[in-house]
This record gives structure tokens, sequence and C-alpha cells, in this order.
């Protein structure tokens, strides 16, 4: 092995604590894995070399009699051999790699898992949504053995240490001078066997079952709002922590209201004798109803905005405002008597005068009469 400094073998600093040795080591052994790299016949070579580096400084005493007298004061305790006292290369490799060839927390002598998170769908009212409410829901989910408190095995009994990985979980796989580490095929990782199951969860130490929850919906909460109950998904393997339930929130389409983050809308219709004259509307809102003056002449689409009676986010912010767009009805159904009547009208309308009651109508017209008068000019020409 070269006699190249540790630290420089793994591109650090001398300062460098435990988490950036192994994100260096993490990323120098991928790069030199001789099965990443056939053909280059140094990669074995540059391989132990960082595996030497990390094991060296990874371990306290060995760092620190390499600080002090160099290679020397640690020659013996570095490479595949290792040395009393020092990190085992299979402890290093479980830690850095865990995640690539799968682990889990240990409990008890043996290998636990965290349980999976749920998602409960929850659709409330708008109004629900709006001031909040409590909920009581069924969640069927796997729960903890009571029979067993959690083991798998019958009352009476225990597990016993699985005799093909000896307890670890995992068994070690020899590819030439590269070792690994795979879940045990006998124990299945949790490092015991069960003889003698439970008649209750069969092993499994886990139940289906529902259980019921009341949740507190927060005032403000939107379609696309999640709640996360800690600790109540489904229970862990061999007494593994439980997983999280997420209530995700959907709130029903409303029969007046339409919500847009803090505000509110809604379709107002009034009539065309109000539209024209004015007057005074009671107006619905989530906390109960108001008056709305209508000007004369309010044409249909306008906006009327009615501030602070919309809705608080459960984000923050201030109170929306409510906005009322109008749509003036057209009367149907009308009587021979009402005909007449409406024709007497439009006749007081009729002649130059017409302009003033109908500003938008006569503006339009004049522009329909300048496109075709254009049209007309391009086609002469």
């Amino acid at each position: 092995m070269s006699e190249r400094d540790y630290y420089e073998v793994l591109g650090v600093d001398k300062s460098a604590g435990s988490a950036e040795l192994k994100k260096a080591y993490r990323r120098l052994a991928m790069k030199y894995h001789p099965d990443r790299n056939q053909n280059n016949p140094d990669a074995e070579a540059n391989f132990k070399e960082v595996k030497e580096a990390f094991e060296i400084l990874s371990d306290p005493q060995k760092r620190a009699a390499y600080d002090q007298y160099g290679h020397a004061g640690v020659r013996g305790q570095g490479g595949f051999g290792g040395g009393q006292g020092g990190a085992d290369f299979s402890d290093i490799f479980g830690d850095v790699f865990g995640d690539i060839f799968g682990g889990g927390g240990r409990r008890g002598g043996q290998r636990v898992h965290r349980g999976d998170d749920l998602q409960y769908n929850l659709e409330i009212s708008l109004e629900e949504a709006v001031a909040g409410k409590e909920v009581k829901l069924e969640i069927p989910t796997l729960v903890h053995c009571d029979t067993c408190d959690g083991t798998g095995a019958k009352p009476g009994t225990k597990p016993t240490t699985c005799s093909t990985c000896n307890g670890m979980g995992q068994v070690r796989m020899q590819q030439g001078f590269f070792s690994v580490q795979q879940t045990c095929p006998n124990c299945r990782g949790t490092g015991q066997v069960i003889s003698d199951p439970c008649d209750d969860c069969h092993g499994r130490g886990r139940i289906r079952q529902e259980k019921t929850l009341s949740v507190k919906v927060p005032a403000g909460v939107d379609t696309g709002d999640r709640i996360r109950l800690s600790g109540e998904g489904e229970a862990g393997e061999r007494g593994g922590p439980a997983g999280d339930l997420y209530v995700a929130i959907r709130v029903k389409p409303h029969k007046i209201f339409e919500r847009d983050g803090s505000d509110l809308h809604c379709a107002m219709p009034i009539d065309v004798v109000t539209a024209a004259l004015g007057g005074e509307l009671e107006v619905p809102t989530l906390a109960g109803k108001v008056s709305l003056k209508i000007p004369p002449g309010t044409q249909s689409e306008k906006m009327f905005r009615l501030r602070g009676k919309g809705v608080k986010s459960v984000h923050g912010g201030p109170v929306g405002d409510l906005l009322c767009r109008v749509k003036v009805e057209t009367p149907v159904n009308l009587t021979a008597e009402q005909k007449g009547l409406l024709e007497q009208f439009a006749a007081t309308l009729s002649g130059n005068k017409g302009e003033k009651h109908s500003p938008q109508k006569h503006s339009w017209l004049d522009g329909v009469k300048s496109f075709f008068d254009e049209m007309r000019g391009g086609s002469s020409s």
C-alpha cells in the first residue's frame, strides 16, 4: 500500500469530522469499486487505499496515533486485516452503504422496521373548512398484537436466535477480495426465528383492526391541505415505531360560493328593474346576511367587493373578501300586457337620445360600422 497521506487520499482537511469522512469515503468507494471499473487495473489498488485511509481516520485512537506519528504510528492496523480495537470493515460498510443493501434499527436483539404511513381522504363542507371542526375517523390499520406483545411468538415462548446469521440479520457474501452484506434469507433480516408463532397474529407481531381517532380540523383549511398525526399509522414490525397518518382534506363544492385562497366568489342574479333603477339586496355570507346597495344603471358582470367577508386561511394572513358578480336576468314567459309595456318603453329609448341610455351598445355598433367601412375601402383599392 502506498504511503500517501490519508487525508489526501480521502480529499478532506485534517479537521474533518465523522460525517465528512463518511461522505468522502462513500463517494470514492463508489468511484473505485472494482465491479464498476473492470477495465481499470488500478481500481482495486485505489479502492484498498481509500478503505485503509477511512478505517484509520474513522477510529479516534488510530487517528490520534496517525496525526502524531504518521504511518509509523498505525503500521499494520489498516487494510482488510483490521487491527485490535479498530472498527471492523463490515461495520463501516454497513454504516456507509446501509441504504443500498437495506437496513433498519435493532431492538431487543432483533431487527425492527418502522410501520407504513397511512392516508385518509376526508371530505368536508365549505362551512366546516372555514370554521374548523372535530371529526371521528375509523381507520383500518395494522396494530400491535397484545397477545404476544408484538414478538410474534406464542405466549410462554420466545423467538430464538437465527443460526444462519447468528442474530445479525445479515449474511456476508464474498466476491474475490470484496465482501458485501445481504439480508439473511432464513430470518428475513430480523435476527430471530419464531418456531412457535402466536395464534392471533401468526408470527407477524401485528393484527389488522379498525381504530377510532378524533381529529381536530383547524379553521381555514382548503383542498390539498394535509393534517399529520404522528405515530397513528401502521404499527412497526417486531415492536418498531409506528408510521404516521396523513388526513388529506377535500372541500366539497358549494351551492353558492367558490373559494379562491382567502377570497370567496358568488354570482348574484338581479332583475332588469333593479339594475336600471337601483335598489338594495340581501346578500348571503358565511357569517349571515348583509345588505348591499345596487346603484342605478348597474351593468351585468359588475363586481361588488365585501371586505372581510371571505376566509381566514389556516396558513395565516388577513381575512379575505367576498366578491359578488352581478348577473342581470332577462325576463321570460312574458304576458301580452307585459310585452306591450316593454314595446312602449323601447319606443321611448329610440332616436338620437338612445345613445345615452345604452352607451355600450352604441359604441359597439360604431365599431362594427368602422370595421365594415375599412373592409369596403380595402376591397375597392
